[in-house]
């Protein structure tokens, strides 16, 4: 089954690359630090201008046991006022595909590579600057559109700015950030870096944050940084994108509340929407039942039309506490509105701005946050310490049937037209994620998509596998 799914080719290169990193993993165990006697800060995967490793001061090799941590926190000053910090990240992942885009006629295997590099300045507790170069690969993709710009970027400059930091008060700070940037609010349903994707995403401009007690407000104004696969990229001044976010805790409650406005203008197209919405999350009993609610309407002009959109995220999950697997059940819902009639001079398709729709939309990435609607159901378990394994099934229909299907791009897949159906399909994702210890990571995911009615009216229809094995290395 596995060489009818991608292959003779392709399992080849697929079982060669497990192998490798089965390899890797028994091979290098010695960069573990299991109890380094003190609180050791985390590593955060994406954006890893987050990272505090002041905590290594005055501590030596023997004291804090990983091989990185000397590169992780240099003093430049006898008082450890001034200090430095590098880090990096190393990324492979193997993707194997079938009937990409419902066509038989396009099956292929290639590898991306991606690899990010970071100093961390700060000079003393008010200025801090972070610079991070990424370089991004891929083997030979014959698929439509060839090597993307989501795969390659060759050598580029993904973030560089400085953090002003301003006491305000006893309990409080501001916190000023000119510069280049990488975005990520709430969920990431509207806003993220796109970490999946080889190059991800990133933006230039200002951000600033206001901290205090359990909220912190953001504001920004940037620039969307497009990717040019062999040069230098620069701001699009043409995609300016800035907004308000807030985000905090409800007393002792515990729950969690987001709100934010969002504002995004694209010149080429004429079009400039705002988004205001808001976001409820938390849990009851005793953390055994989670809850994640968001929505957000939207408005402006697309053209000489008039936007009237809305959009719907939520979760909702429980957890067997008692259980030694850890399993935790969840059902979803995500909307995003589709347009009802193309000749009313209203636009009411979402515009769903810079998302990570992978995660809750489909691995397949078929779907998009626009005319769409998506129930789903799945499960959660853990039968090894460090293994976390995943199902879920989503199932998919067009909000309005003269809208089209977006992909997760939202580049339109399909048109739509009237009198076509409104079942797109379901998707069937798996996924196994080990953590082998605080530097190393593994991914094994399989996907499934079936087509619906409105697939087998509009073009090729033929199921789409995607296999995919990534390992990742963080220091």
């Amino acid at each position: 089954m596995f060489k009818q799914l991608v292959g003779k080719a392709a399992a080849r290169k697929l079982i060669f690359f497990v192998g490798l990193t089965a390899l890797f993993l028994f091979d290098h165990g010695g960069f573990a630090a299991e109890s380094d006697g003190f609180k050791r800060p985390r590593y955060s995967y994406v954006l890893r201008q987050n990272e505090d490793w002041s905590a290594l001061a005055g501590l030596d090799d023997s004291q804090t046991k990983d091989f990185f941590d000397p590169v992780k926190y240099i003093p430049l000053s006898d008082d450890d006022k001034f200090w430095m910090s590098f880090g990096g990240q190393v990324r492979f992942r193997l993707e194997g595909w079938n009937n990409f885009d419902f066509n038989r006629e396009f099956d292929d295997t290639f590898l991306l590579t991606r690899i990010r590099l970071h100093t961390d300045i700060h000079t003393g507790k008010y200025l801090r600057f972070f610079a991070e170069m990424k370089s991004a690969f891929a083997t030979d993709r014959d698929l439509p559109g060839g090597r993307r710009t989501l795969d390659v970027d060759e050598l580029a400059l993904q973030q560089a700015f400085a953090d002003i930091i301003l006491p305000v008060g006893d309990s409080a700070k501001l916190t000023l950030r000119p510069g280049r940037q990488m975005l990520l609010y709430g969920k990431q349903r509207l806003v993220s870096p796109l970490d999946w994707s080889n190059t991800m995403r990133t933006w230039q401009g200002f951000q600033g944050f206001f901290d205090y007690n359990q909220w912190k407000i953001s504001g920004f104004w940037t620039q969307f940084v497009p990717v040019k696969k062999y040069e230098h990229n620069e701001a699009d001044a043409d995609e300016p994108f800035g907004g308000i976010y807030a985000t905090g805790k409800l007393g002792s409650t515990g729950i969690g509340l987001d709100g934010y406005w969002l504002y995004r203008k694209r010149k080429l197209l004429d079009d400039e929407r705002h988004t205001v919405g808001g976001r409820i999350s938390g849990t009851i009993g005793q953390k055994r039942l989670d809850y994640d609610f968001e929505a957000a309407y939207q408005t402006g002009d697309s053209g000489d039309k008039d936007v009237r959109a809305f959009m719907v995220g939520s979760q909702f999950g429980y957890r067997f506490t008692e259980a030694s697997f850890k399993p935790r059940v969840y059902v979803g819902f995500d909307y995003g509105s589709g347009d009802k009639d193309p000749n009313d001079g209203k636009v009411g398709t979402f515009d769903q701005l810079y998302p990570l729709g992978h995660l809750y939309l489909g691995y397949i990435d078929v779907v998009a946050r626009q005319n769409i609607i998506s129930p789903n159901i799945g499960f959660t378990f853990s039968p090894l310490k460090n293994l976390t394994c995943e199902a879920t099934g989503l199932f998919f229909w067009r909000a309005r049937e003269d809208d089209a299907l977006y992909n997760a791009g939202s580049a339109v897949l399909r048109q739509g037209a009237p009198g076509t159906s409104l079942e797109v399909g379901q998707e069937i994702d798996i996924l196994l994620k080990y953590t082998y210890n605080i530097h190393t990571g593994l991914l094994l995911g399989y996907s499934h998509f079936f087509p619906g009615d409105f697939i087998r009216q509009t073009g090729p229809d033929d199921p789409i596998d995607f296999l995919y094995t990534s390992l990742e290395f963080t220091f």
